[in-house]
């Protein structure tokens, strides 16, 4: 077999930024990602973050945690100068932080549309933005944004969130199409229901077991499902792939 497969997902000397890395599918993004070889950076709320990070694979200190309101600009650029200062180079972003707050689109507050909209995407787009500098700087970067399956259809009490990840997926092909020249590819990833400690909670019981029953693989996704994907879009063996959005939903979208 060609070594192109083993060096394409080689990540070693490789530098990664994680937002939402403290848990679910960002925590295990980075956990894949550090074990093939890359240093991490956790962009996280959690206090504990930094502790967190040093239980990623690799040696001691290979990886750090920042604490951070990813709302917050001035934090942002302090964190991604904190990165560039502590290893020299950004080489891949994932874009993972984010919230759902649902209700009936009639009983929407503007806070709980104002939190979502600045998590989920205002927070995407400035730390995209940051971490472009240095990756234009260095002629290459890679960028994943996680969007949704709520991206592509409309879910019930979903309106902030819908409106939210369809606008990740177009501030996603907008990147990639300004970026391309600087050697910079940018996607995004929609998962249905992903069985995070979170999601486990938020669609236990019967309501879950409702959920399962209108995806034709008849389950949710699972946090390193996710994480494959990622990690593919990042590789060197995805590298004429920029601007898309794939969708891992088990078949839902497409009935």
């Amino acid at each position: 077999m060609s070594s192109f497969w083993n060096d394409a997902f080689d990540l070693g000397g490789q530098v990664a930024v994680v937002t939402g890395g403290g848990a679910g599918i960002g925590f295990a993004c980075a956990e894949l990602l550090a074990s093939r070889g890359a240093s991490v950076a956790l962009l996280d709320l959690r206090p504990d973050v930094a502790d967190i990070a040093a239980t990623l694979p690799g040696d001691a200190g290979k990886h750090i945690g920042v604490t951070l309101d990813v709302r917050d600009l001035a934090q942002v650029n302090a964190a991604v100068g904190t990165v560039t200062k502590r290893f020299g180079r950004i080489d891949h972003l994932v874009n993972s932080a984010g919230v759902a707050i649902l209700d009936k689109a009639v009983d929407v507050t503007e806070a709980g549309w104002d939190t979502t909209m600045d998590v989920n995407l205002k927070a995407s787009f400035f730390v995209a933005q940051a971490v472009a500098k240095p990756m234009m700087a260095a002629g290459r970067g890679r960028i994943v944004n996680l969007a949704s399956q709520a991206a592509v259809v409309a879910l019930d009490r979903h309106v902030a969130y819908c409106a939210s990840k369809a606008a990740i997926v177009g501030m996603t092909k907008v990147l990639a199409i300004e970026w391309a020249a600087s050697g910079i590819t940018v996607n995004a990833v929609s998962p249905t229901v992903v069985e995070t400690e979170l999601g486990k909670k938020a669609w236990a019981g019967e309501v879950g077991e409702r959920a399962k029953k209108q995806i034709p693989m008849g389950r949710f996704a699972q946090p390193a499902e996710i994480a494959a994907m990622v990690l593919y879009l990042l590789s060197d063996a995805a590298a004429m792939i920029t601007g898309e959005n794939v969708v891992i939903d088990g078949g839902y979208t497409v009935q």
